[in-house]
């Protein structure tokens, strides 16, 4: 069996959407389908016996959902990207903001993430502008810029609470990866380390630089650690250097991501924030560690 997971984190979800996605399934040949809300207004579960790439695609223009194996839902690994991810901005370019050139950042930044661009080349270039940077622009940028996403905290936390490890791998620096996986709950983070020296950045990084291939390496090395399947792991992330990771996992998710990922990825959350990761897993939100 197969689990539709319909969500609205904002409550949206109306009564009648049960009946319509139900009639939307058995039109498109996945009957029988079994309907029950997880939280009502904000996720529905329907259960159906083929097809799973069809009822996601009948599914997806009425709400964010998530298609996947009933079997094995709720998972114990995450791994996750950091920026645009658990956090709502990309740090480089807010870096860049205080050197007075994020426009020349940020263009480069989001042809990066959109897969048009070599990561590690466009990160060296991008850091290279930074030098001579005054270091102290790291803990002014975190204080004034960094905001945790929107459910990030209660997707860690409850996750954790239930017996899963949760590891932050960025291609962003260790000056604010750091602090963010402390805040928010992680068992661990890596991430790329910043030069600095003389109380100015160096506009270096250090090798290796942690791309694409390190975060699916990351994903596979834990899971082997614990012992487990990759079907019981979850990534996310919104950019091309986390399609080898989210393509790599049982559930793979892009949120609000970039085209190139949203299309590489077996679910991708549009409209809600991280919550729906949680009701894509089966937990209510009485079961919510906030």
């Amino acid at each position: 069996m197969f689990i539709a997971t319909l969500i609205a984190t904002d409550g949206s979800l109306v009564p009648e959407i049960s009946d319509r996605a139900r009639l939307a399934l058995a039109e498109a040949g996945c009957a029988p389908v079994v309907g029950r809300w997880i939280d009502e207004g904000y996720a529905l579960d329907l259960a159906f016996a083929a097809d799973p790439g069809t009822a996601r695609a009948v599914l997806e223009p009425m709400a964010d959902v998530v298609v996947q194996p009933e079997a094995g839902r709720a998972k114990r690994l995450l791994v996750a990207d950091m920026d645009s991810t658990m956090i709502t901005i990309e740090c480089i370019d807010e870096l860049a903001d205080y050197a007075g050139i994020k426009a020349e950042i940020a263009e480069v930044t989001e042809r990066a993430m959109r897969g048009e661009l070599d990561f590690e080349a466009a990160l060296d270039a991008r850091v290279a502008l930074l030098k001579d940077l005054d270091a102290a622009a790291i803990d002014r940028c975190h204080v004034e810029r960094v905001r945790i996403m929107a459910g990030a905290k209660p997707l860690i936390r409850t996750m954790k609470a239930h017996g899963a490890r949760c590891v932050l791998v960025s291609g962003g620096f260790t000056v604010f990866a750091d602090r963010v996986a402390a805040d928010i709950g992680f068992d661990r983070a890596l991430s790329n380390m910043l030069g600095v020296a003389d109380g100015k950045l160096t506009g270096t990084v250090a090798r290796p630089i942690v791309g694409a291939a390190t975060k699916r390496e990351t994903l596979v090395a834990e899971a082997a650690a614990m012992g487990i399947d990759l079907s019981e792991t979850l990534a996310v992330g919104d950019g091309a250097n986390d399609i080898p990771m989210i393509q790599a996992a049982g559930l793979g998710v892009a949120y609000h991501a970039k085209p190139r990922t949203a299309a590489a990825a077996g679910a991708r959350i549009d409209r809600g924030d991280l919550t729906a990761l949680l009701y894509a897993q089966g937990y209510a939100r009485k079961d919510w560690v906030e």
